[in-house]
Parts: C-alpha cells; sequence; structure tokens
C-alpha cells in the first residue's frame, strides 16, 4: 500500500486547536513581557549575563531538543535501531562535561560574546571573520532544518501545504524573538521543554503498550531486523556489516570524539545559552544540568522510532511513501485521542521552534556583532546595534524559510544535520582546542586550519563518497569519516603552518591558552553546586547506560 501526506492526517477537533492556540498566546505573551528587559545589545543577544542555571541548564537541552531530535532522533531509530543511543550517551554527555569543566571558564572568563569573538581574541580577525561566516550559514542552514521539520508535521497532521506551514512557523518565532531577544527565546525554551515531555511520554507509553511492552518489542524487532539491530555495540567491529555503516572505531573517533565535541563545545546556538548564565559557576553548571535529562532523552524519542517500526513496517520502504522522518507522525495518527492530540502537536511544534530559535537567536548574535559590528559599521551608538540585532533576525528566519527546502531532498534530516556538522563545527573544534593547550598555534594556522578543515570534510563527503570512492554503505558512516578526515587535516595544517610562522608574545595569551589563567574558584562547598562531581557523575550514568545494551 502507498501512502501520502493525506493518510496521515489527524482527526484534530476543537479542542486540539483550543490547547494550540492557548501555547501559542503564552509564548508571545513571553515575549511581550521580556521585551521589558531588553535594554541595551547586551540585553538582547546574551540576557544581560543575568540568569540562574536551572534556566539555562533547562534552555541548553530544550535548544537542541527541536528537528534533531524529535524526528531525527526517531527516524534514526526506525533506520539503524539501538545503534541511535551512541548519539547521547558517547556522542553528548562527555562533549558536555568538556565544555563546562575545561572550556567554559575560557568562553565566560575572557566575558567574549559569541563563540567566533573567542577566535578573534586567540588568532586574530582572519580567523574570525571566516569563523563568522562559517557560523552564520551553518546557522541558516540548520534552523532550515526545524522549519522544514515544522512544516512536514503541519501538513501531514493538519493539511497546511508545506509552503505555508515554513511561512506562518517563520514568521511566529520571528515575532517572539524580535519582541523579547534571546531572553525571550531561552524563558520559551523552558516552557517548551516541558510541553515537549508532555507529548513524547504518553506517546512513548501508548506505543509500548501497543506492541505489547519492552519484551514485546524487542521480540518483534529481533525477529525482523537480527539481534544487532538491538545492541548498541554488536557488529560494529572492523569489516562487519551493521545497518549503521560504522564500526567501533569511526563510532568512538567520528562521532563520539570529532563530532560530538565538535557541536557542543563550538556551536554557538548552544554555548550562547551558558554564557546568558548570571556568573562562571552557573555557566559551568549550565551543560551538566542540561545533561542528566539528556541521558534520559531516548527513552522518548528513539524508542518512538522503534515502536512506529513495529506498528507500520513499511516505514522508509521505497514505494511506501512513508520515510523514516514519517515515525513520530505514524505513532501520532495511530495511537492517540483528541485533546492528547492537540497536546502531542503543540510539543512537536514547540520542539520545532526551540530549536529554529535557538540557531535563529545565535545567528543574529553572530552577524551583528562578530561581522556588522567587527568589520561593517564599527563604533556606531549601541542602539544602534540593537535594532541591527532585529533586523537581522528578520533576516535570519526569511533565510531559514529558504533552507528548509534543502532539508526536504533528505528522507532522514538526522543524516542531512550530521553532515553540516561535518563540515562546520568539526574543523572549528580542531582549531578551539589546538589554540586552546598550544600557546605556538599561530594566527595563520588558525585560518588555514579552519578553511582546510572545512574543504577536506566536503571533498570526502561530495567527491569521494558520493561518487562511489569510498566504499561506505550510509550517509552517517560517511558523516564519521568526515569528521575524522576534517579533523585530521586541520591538525595537521595548523602545525605545519604554526611550525613556518611566528606565534604571538606569551604576554597576549593570557586567559585564553590552558594553563594562562587562574583556575576557576568552585561556586560553594555543597557538591551538587560544584562542576566537577556533577560532571564525572554524568559521565558515570552515561556508561551505566549502556550496560542494558550490551550484555
Amino acid at each position: 500500500m502507498r501512502y501520502s501526506a493525506e493518510s496521515l492526517r489527524l482527526p484534530v477537533n476543537w479542542l486540539d486547536y483550543v490547547i494550540l492556540a492557548s501555547y501559542f498566546a503564552v509564548v508571545l505573551g513571553i515575549g511581550v513581557a521580556a521585551r521589558r528587559s531588553v535594554r541595551t545589545s547586551l540585553d538582547f543577544f546574551l540576557s544581560g549575563r543575568s540568569l540562574p542555571a536551572w534556566i539555562t541548564g533547562l534552555a541548553f537541552v530544550a535548544a537542541n531538543l527541536g528537528a534533531t531530535e524529535i524526528l531525527g532522533m526517531a527516524a534514526n531509530g526506525a533506520q539503524y535501531g539501538v545503534y541511535t543511543v551512541h548519539w547521547y550517551w558517547i556522542g553528548a554527555i562527555p562533549a558536555m562535561v568538556f565544555l563546562a569543566l575545561v572550556m567554559m571558564p575560557f568562553y565566560y572568563g575572557s566575558r567574549v560574546g559569541s563563540v567566533p569573538e573567542f577566535l578573534l581574541r586567540r588568532f586574530g580577525p582572519a580567523s574570525h571573520l571566516l569563523s563568522s561566516v562559517i557560523f552564520a550559514v551553518s546557522s541558516v542552514l540548520i534552523a532550515g532544518v526545524n522549519l522544514y521539520a515544522l512544516a512536514l508535521v503541519l501538513r501531514a497532521l493538519l493539511g497546511w501545504p508545506q509552503g505555508v506551514a515554513i511561512v506562518v512557523a517563520g514568521l511566529f518565532v520571528l515575532a517572539y524573538i524580535t519582541l523579547g531577544g534571546l531572553s525571550s527565546a531561552i524563558y520559551n525554551e523552558v516552557l517548551q521543554f516541558f510541553v515537549i515531555l508532555a507529548a513524547l511520554v504518553p506517546l512513548t507509553a501508548v506505543g509500548l503498550a501497543r506492541v505489547g511492552g519492552p519484551g514485546g518489542l524487542w521480540d518483534a524487532l529481533s525477529a525482523e531486523r537480527g539481534e544487532d539491530f538491538l545492541s548498541a555495540w554488536g557488529g560494529t567491529g572492523i569489516g562487519h556489516a551493521n545497518p549503521l555503516g560504522a564500526n567501533w572505531l569511526t563510532i568512538v573517533l567520528g562521532l563520539g570524539f570529532v563530532m560530538s565535541f565538535g557541536y557542543w563545545t563550538t556551536n554557538f546556538a548552544e554555548v550562547q545559552r551558558a554564557l546568558s548564565a548570571k556568573d562562571l559557576g552557573a555557566a559551568r553548571r549550565t551543560p551538566l544540568i542540561a545533561a542528566f535529562p539528556k541521558l534520559l532523552v531516548p527513552l522518548v524519542v528513539v524508542m518512538p522510532g522503534l515502536i512506529a517500526l513495529v506498528l507500520e513496517p513499511s516505514l522508509g520502504r521505497a514505494g511506501s511513501g512513508l520515510s523514516y522522518n514519517d515515525a513520530i507522525p505514524v505513532l501520532m495518527r495511530d495511537l492517540l485521542p483528541n485533546g492528547m492530540l492537540g497536546v502531542a502537536v503543540t510539543g512537536l511544534l514547540a520542539a520545532f521552534m526551540a530549536g529554529m530559535a535557538a540557531n535563529v537567536s545565535s545567528f543574529n548574535t553572530v552577524f551583528t556583532s562578530d561581522i556588522w559590528r567587527a568589520y561593517v559599521r564599527p563604533g556606531r551608538p549601541d542602539a544602534y546595534y540593537l535594532a541591527t540585532g532585529r533586523v537581522v533576525t528578520a533576516l535570519g528566519v526569511f533565510a531559514g524559510m529558504g533552507t528548509a527546502f534543502i532539508a526536504s531532498s533528505f528522507s532522514n534530516i538526522m543524516n542531512y544535520l550530521q553532515t553540516l556538522f561535518s563540515f562546520f563545527n568539526v574543523p572549528l573544534f580542531a582549531v578551539f582546542v589546538i589554540g586552546m593547550f598550544w600557546r605556538r598555534a599561530t594566527a595563520a594556522a588558525g585560518f588555514w586550519g579552519l578553511l582546510s578543515g572545512t574543504a577536506a570534510a566536503m571533498v570526502n563527503y561530495f567527491w569521494l563518497y558520493r561518487r562511489g570512492v569510498i566504499g561506505i554503505p550510509t550517509d552517517q558512516g560517511a558523516n564519521f569519516v568526515s569528521s575524522i578526515v576534517a579533523f585530521g587535516v586541520a591538525a595537521v595544517v595548523m602545525l605545519v603552518v604554526s611550525l613556518v610562522t611566528e606565534p604571538r608574545p606569551a604576554g597576549a595569551l593570557t586567559g585564553l591558552v590552558y594553563g594562562t589563567a587562574a583556575a576557576p574558584v568552585e561556586d560553594g562547598t555543597v557538591w551538587y553546586r560544584r562542576p566537577a562531581p556533577l560532571g564525572w557523575g554524568a559521565v558515570l550514568l552515561a556508561a551505566l547506560c549502556y550496560v542494558p545494551f550490551s550484555l
């Protein structure tokens, strides 16, 4: 049987629309309320650095809990099985802990307003401008992913045409970010976090009950897809075939190290939330507070993808009309009654708007502060940059509407997102980590390392992988390899260029290279306020989470 978007339509009624309308009213109300606190560009771009850790921590995880998580990870669960948990327990938690313990003292302590601004201080204007342009482009592309995912849901569930859904959703996000700046985005992300859970937890529980509980799910999938489909590490030996198309080495190095650390430590859409915290202690706790709910997110995101595969076996198969991206909409169509449908649709819309708002708010900060203020119109009054930020927000949203159609060409949007991360975030991480730990790294090395790493990832993906020169069976496997190539090329180029160019004086690197600044003071004596116990506790729990899926 061939399905279409029409077959995914849900019988929404007046109650569901009331729930949706109520949520939208609250979101706009938060934007209006937040506007009162926006008086300077610092208020607009970084919330005046005044927010408590629990707010920024929940916003940190909610900013990532957008299309990447909801549709993308459910699609990954349906396509790759339990291998998807690697994106959380090895592909997120260690990097979030590293950001808190090692990198936040550099970011927050140097009082930078963005990730590229740190590169300006460490390597100079050439690296700063290049990284700003790269980040602005990637932010718009990723914002488009969230818009496309939102349009997919609205078209499939409510019958809205894709183009109309993209425009309406984009304008709504534009309204509340323009009103209240980052504060509006962050407070809405906290609200959206709880709305998302209110949608996904019942969907997962009802789905598990329909397939006979965890035992019934495992029996059905192992009979259809094999034991390795339900194992985190089964079949990942070098030379073994598996659904992910990757082995343990590319998973550990490609995803667990370069791609994960590249995303979580240099992606300003995430780092911006920590930089808005009220002090260094709160900034360091921000990713650690986010790490604990992140450990459990697979239960309500990956699990629905597995359930959808049992309830709709044609998912992702040629000729079925259903892509892996449809896993969540299929469950909503088949499992939820009215009222609960309204909550679920609201949760999905909240997730997509959180993801888009995170990227748009980081885009307006980088473009206004790191490109416009630094190179185009320097030295203007603060009110000018505040007004510019609002205009740039609109431009970012409209650009995201355009890039949403690029994302629509991928049957699994997570594949698309990971491709972008390997192009843009991994080379940036290589430059950051080498510059932070090696005083000899020069300004020229930072620029050429970033440029060569980005180019190498693109060559590997578009020329070697897409043309079949290297035998990698899946997009995700290719992305892991692209990440390793990008990091390796950037590191080698930085090493060579640094050895033939003049380094900066040691006095100019104070606070920018590890060991040149005072160690951060621990915030209080209670263990749950100290970053080190929180961080190592999260890593230990992540390791323990693997146990049930590795026996």
